[in-house]
């Protein structure tokens, strides 16, 4: 009886290990490559290649709008005072001042004019040039070149400034100032306009005594170039412009220190009241401190004018035209 249930128990055994054998390998699933790991090329002939069309790029995402950085926290008050020791040891930085931006750039071409006698005024030409006399004067420095629109512009710009021709709308150097004409002198400007401009940059109008001597050298001469009248040397009438140049076009007429354009172009503003020189007995009715002397001629003037002696006067405060103009002095 035990035999028969012992043979009985093994064959059932055995049908049991043979069906769970057979699911088990149907139902196994094939083991997969970790990641990274290669995985091995499977047996067989190779795959047909399929090439795919080119895709049509996709645009651009936009461009994200900034997210403003999360405002740091307020700091919170505190009941907490600092200890003696805390107050007298910490101190508080200051913030460093601001300092003004500096003037724009202008023409910073000056000349030292050296120290020494020289004749002023001339007996030949008209009664209030003269009398002749000899003149010792210390050492100077003088702009080489009028004071320019570019040069004014710059100064306009830094001050705000308005010259009296436009605020009384009569009209401006800007006018005058056309395309291309950066280098030609400033014009339209007052005696007041002028003294100001050079007093921006820390100079100042010459007198008319540092004026003549830096036109007509120490040797008397009656133009800046010579004793002869040459108009192919300057910016006046005769040479036929009719307006202003460039400053420096006529270099072959600089005077003796290397001024140009003393002769012509423009009249330039002088620091000195038009009053008598010592020894002059004309009575002149504009001799005063009414009006300013002018000097060395404009682009209309004609020999008598133009000579290094010459002398004109015109009202400081008023007087806007477009041949008068200036040069600075130190």
């Amino acid at each position: 009886m035990k035999k028969l249930l012992a043979a009985a128990a093994i064959l059932t055994l055995l049908i049991v290990v043979t069906g769970c054998g057979g699911r088990g390998a149907a139902e196994q699933p094939a083991d997969k490559p970790s990641a990274g790991e290669a995985t091995a090329a499977p047996e067989g002939p190779p795959p047909t290649r399929i090439v795919l069309a080119t895709p049509t790029p996709l645009p651009p995402p936009p461009t994200p709008t900034p997210i403003p950085p999360t405002p740091a926290p307020e700091p919170t008050a505190t009941t907490e005072q600092p200890t003696e020791d805390q107050a007298t040891t910490e101190e508080v930085t200051p913030e460093p001042a601001e300092e003004p931006p500096p003037p724009p750039p202008v023409t910073e071409i000056m000349v030292e004019i050296p120290a020494g006698p020289f004749t002023m005024g001339s007996d030949e030409g008209d009664p209030e040039d003269g009398p002749a006399q000899q003149m010792d004067l210390p050492a100077f420095e003088i702009d080489r070149f009028e004071v320019t629109n570019a040069d004014f512009d710059a100064f306009a710009k830094a001050t705000d400034y308005l010259t009296f021709a436009e605020r009384e709308e009569r009209g401006s150097w800007r006018n005058e100032w056309d395309m291309g004409e950066d280098n030609h002198p400033v014009v339209m400007v007052t005696w007041d306009d002028a003294a100001a401009y050079c007093e921006w940059l820390g100079k100042r109008l010459p007198t008319e005594v540092e004026w003549e001597k830096a036109a007509r050298g120490e040797d008397g001469r009656r133009f800046p170039w010579g004793n002869d009248w040459d108009p192919s040397k300057a910016n006046v009438k005769e040479t036929g412009l009719r307006g202003t140049v460039a400053v420096g076009s006529f270099g072959v007429g600089a005077s003796p220190n290397g001024i140009d354009d003393v002769t012509g172009n423009v009249w330039e503003w002088t620091a000195d009241w038009y009053q008598a020189y010592p020894g002059n007995t004309v009575d002149d009715p504009y001799y005063g401190e009414q009006f300013r002397v002018t000097r060395g001629g404009g682009w209309f003037d004609e020999e008598a004018q133009s000579t290094t002696f010459n002398r004109n006067a015109a009202d400081p405060g008023k007087t806007a035209n477009d041949d008068v103009g200036f040069r600075c002095a130190r």
